[in-house]
């Protein structure tokens, strides 16, 4: 029965998924990478699946052998080069480790400003991420998306950081080596 699960959530058929689990099947369920249903629903956007799943007991905090849980996939689709905030929120209101890291100390804040993912990166901010984390190189997120000059998500980031005290970055205080970014800010109360 994994194997048809697997494929029905691929599918994005809520309904037969709902029977399914509801016949005994296992809601953590693994497709041959390592990848969790809850995983594939988060990583397609899904967000009708994503919720079935977490409502019959998935586990928010899975991981894979790489680190990536379901909340790291749904901050960025490499496939339809897009996150999915709305998944990225559900996730984070059931538990979601918002700060779990993958490769290199990376935070799903950070692979959300890497990819200039806005929304997503609102997102995180409003679930409670760590606006000042640093990777294993000492850069925090703001510095990472100032090297590809995504304006939207370092306003945001700049902002965050702000709101956290400090002015810029936590790390080290400075920019990224090489960067010469200019940061458009809002003035307070506007």
């Amino acid at each position: 029965m994994s194997t048809e699960l697997i494929a029905t959530v691929k599918a994005g058929e809520s309904a037969a998924a709902q029977r399914m689990l509801a016949a005994g099947a296992d809601v953590d369920s693994r497709d041959e990478d390592g990848a969790t249903l809850l995983m594939l629903a988060a990583y397609a956007g899904d967000l009708p699946m994503v919720k079935l799943l977490l409502e019959a007991g998935a586990d928010v905090n899975a991981s894979d052998e790489r680190g990536w849980s379901a909340l790291t996939r749904a901050v960025y689709n490499t496939e339809l080069k897009r996150g999915f905030a709305d998944v990225v929120q559900a996730l984070a209101d059931a538990g979601a480790d918002i700060e779990a890291a993958i490769g290199y100390g990376v935070r799903p804040l950070m692979l959300a400003a890497g990819y200039g993912e806005t929304d997503v990166v609102a997102a995180l901010l409003h679930a409670g991420a760590d606006v000042l984390a640093c990777n294993e190189g000492g850069y925090t997120a703001l510095m990472m998306v100032k090297q590809k000059h995504y304006v939207d998500v370092i306003n945001l980031l700049h902002e965050a950081e702000q709101l956290a005290g400090v002015g810029e970055g936590s790390c080290t205080s400075k920019n990224a080596p090489g960067s010469s970014v200019i940061t458009f800010m809002k003035r307070p109360g506007a």
